[in-house]
Order: C-alpha cells, then structure tokens, then sequence
C-alpha cells in the first residue's frame, strides 16, 4: 500500500479504514467480523484508521483499542469528539474546553492508548468560538496527549481560524462523485492554500454507488440510511439513474462501481486519503484494489460530467446546521 502525507508530516496509507459502520449504524453489528476486518486491514497495508467517541457510541473506540493495540506505535488512529450524549440520552453539540479535555481522556481509556495521532473536532459548535475549543486542543498536544489535530465539516473562514490557534493536519468532510460540495464551497481551497490534508468520509456514498441498493426494503430496519433524505422516494429513483452510468463505465474497465468511485477520489490529488468504511473482508479487499486502477482522462470527464454540480437529488442530510460553519 502506499502512503500519503496529510498537513506536512503525518504519513499513512493512502486509504485509511472508516470504522463507524461495525458499530450498528448500518445495519447489525459483528464483532468477529469487524475484527477480522481490522486485521485483514492490517495485513494489506492499511495503518489508518478512523474512529469517533460517538460510534457505538463509545463501543467504536472499544473495539478499535481492542484490535489494534498489539500493533498500535505501527499505526494512525484518528478519532473526534464533539457529540455529547446527555444525561438524557440526547445529543448535542459541545465544543467547551472543559468537555474537549474530558472527552479526550475518556476516548484514551476506550482506545488504551496514551496518545491520539489525529484528534478531530467532529461538528463546530455555534455558541463556542472555534478559538476557544482550538485553545483547548492545543493544550491536548501540548500535554502529550494529541499529536495532531484536525476538523470536520467546518467552512473555509472556520478552518482559518481553527489554523491560526494550531495549526490543521487534516480536515474530513463528505467527498465523493455524489457528495462534491467541497470543490465549489472553498474548503478544498483552502486545504491546500495552507498545506491541510483531506479525509474524505463516504466516499462510496454510502454504499449507493455500488449499485446494489435499489430499494429502502433491501436495508435493515436500523440502518440510518432509512432516514437519509437521499435514499427516500422520488430521490431514490432519480439517484440511481446516476448510479446507472458508473455502473456502466465499470462494466466497460472489467471494474466494480466501488472501485471506479475510489479510483476517482484517489485521482483528485496525492493529499486526498479516502477512509472508505466497511465491517467484511470482502468488502475490504475490493476497496484497497481501486488503488491500482487508473483513470483516463476521458474516464474522468465521463464521471465528472454525469455527477455535475446539481445532478444529486436530495440534502445529505435533514439538518444541515452544523455542516460548513
């Protein structure tokens, strides 16, 4: 596998490993599975792996901590905070120097670890200054705890402040063929104007453009795609006419759907690091070969030209609040 730099000096594989999804949020969880996954990972190259307190929550990091803990100083393990869960069992947004530090010692006992490589503030929050919660994280490096930091979903003039207190490794934000809003609103720009790499999550959309989900009944009742407003109704049927040209350019290169959308990411700049998630090898497996596919031009005008700015029915999500603040 080869590597990538995110900011000026963090190396890792040149695709990480979303783990979100061997927690239950799509789907039932398997633990064997998703073990065997994190190892399999390991086998091929992967060393980056991304994680959040509030997958599970709390049992993400568990698992992780779990599994890669034989083999941690060998490997990057990103992780976020930011989403606290009440006393109510509600969630809210928390970007308090009291709750970042709290929040950062409770996610090293989760990963039984005495560091986190790559520390994300997971959604901005609007009643904190991103000055404040900076000023907090950077003491977190300071002390030993962090090596490096990092923001998501957050807008250009946001990442520029957080910068200015410490400096950003990395921003993660939703990127794929269907999701490209950060091409037109600046913050891929701005990542590369002061040298921050970028992680895109979901780069696969979800699963949707492997072309296998035609219908919310093929989904568990859990699954939090149910509720995604781009799998719902007149959306749905409109999105899959676009899954339907991929499918069709992977059909013509002997490829899966899933490794040309990759393929595609990867192409799109040696600072970009896709983290696309699964809990199966096999899933795995066909993911780490689109590193090994290369795009022609006319194979990227193609895909570029059918996922154009507007072609994407549907808000990626219901509440956009606290995306791109």
């Amino acid at each position: 596998m080869r590597t990538r730099t995110l900011g000026t000096s963090l190396i890792v594989s040149e695709q990480g490993l979303g783990c979100m999804g061997m927690s239950g949020n799509y789907g039932v969880r398997d633990d064997a599975e998703s073990r065997a996954t994190l190892h399999r990972a390991l086998d091929l190259g992967v060393t980056f792996f991304d994680t959040a307190d509030i997958y599970g929550p709390y049992i993400n990091e568990e698992l992780l901590g779990a599994a890669l803990g034989s083999v941690r100083p060998e490997v990057v393990i990103a992780t976020k905070f930011g989403h606290e869960v009440t006393p109510e069992g509600k969630i809210r947004i928390n970007g308090r120097p009291e709750y970042v530090r709290a929040a950062c010692d409770a996610s090293l006992r989760r990963l039984n670890t005495d560091y986190i490589d790559l520390y994300y503030q997971h959604r901005v929050d609007l009643d904190v200054p991103v000055e404040e919660t900076w000023g907090a994280m950077k003491e977190l490096v300071d002390a030993g705890k962090v090596r490096t930091l990092g923001i998501s979903e957050a807008a250009p003039d946001t990442i520029r402040r957080a910068h200015a207190v410490h400096p950003v490794t990395a921003i993660q934000s939703e990127y794929s063929l269907w999701t490209r809003d950060v091409e037109r609103n600046g913050v891929l720009d701005v990542a590369r104007e002061l040298t921050i790499g970028f992680v895109p999550f979901s780069p696969l959309a979800r699963g949707f453009l492997s072309g296998a989900i035609t219908s919310l009944d093929q989904l568990p009742e859990n699954d939090y795609r149910r509720g995604n407003p781009r799998f719902q109704g007149a959306n749905l049927d409109h999105n899959l006419t676009l899954v339907r040209g991929v499918e069709e350019l992977a059909a013509e290169k002997g490829i899966k759907p899933t490794q040309l959308a990759l393929a595609w990411v990867l192409a799109q700049g040696d600072d970009i690091v896709p983290i696309p998630g699964t809990k199966r090898v096999a899933y795995l497996e066909e993911n780490l070969a689109a590193s090994d596919i290369d795009l022609t031009d006319a194979d990227r005008a193609r895909l570029e030209n059918l996922f154009g700015p507007d072609s994407v029915a549907g808000p990626r999500y219901h509440d956009m609040s606290h995306i791109y603040v």
